[in-house]
């Protein structure tokens, strides 16, 4: 008797390596492109210090404004995690709104039930990283990406 073999179907879908943020090479080869990211994104959702901090997982003042003079800091895993949900959350608000929409999203009063009335800022900063993925996908799902 013959067993039939299931196979996946063929697929163009190639997806990309894993990135391993453990491994320091790694950290360091991604770090001073996330903080200039980062960095630039809260310039454009004009966002306080506070908030920005927040963003990154609380990290002190003085720890902010050394970041700031000396951007070529490593981060670690958490914070490059946090970094790329916000750098994806920006490029899909770019492509799902025009600037002044897409750079003011994030502090608007949002009537999405997700939100409750409040904007995604302050879910985000009440929620920390599994807001940030809420929103992440939220708005990949509108896009067609996800």
């Amino acid at each position: 008797m013959v067993v039939p073999r299931h196979a996946y179907p063929a697929s163009r879908y190639d997806p990309s390596p894993l990135i391993d943020l453990s491994r320091k090479t790694e950290r360091e080869r991604l770090s001073a492109s996330a903080v200039k990211a980062f960095f630039a994104l809260t310039a454009r959702w004009h966002l306080r210090d506070e908030d920005s901090r927040a963003l990154l997982g609380g990290i002190s003042n003085g720890a902010w404004y050394e970041l700031k003079k000396h951007p070529d800091r490593v981060l670690d895993a958490d914070r490059l995690l946090r970094v790329s949900y916000l750098v994806g959350i920006f490029k899909a608000l770019h492509i799902l709104h025009g600037e002044v929409l897409a750079d003011a999203w994030v502090r608007l009063p949002n009537s999405n039930r997700i939100f409750h009335s409040q904007s995604p800022l302050a879910f985000m900063l009440a929620g920390g990283i599994p807001a940030m993925q809420v929103v992440r996908r939220l708005l990949d799902a509108r896009r067609g990406g996800a």
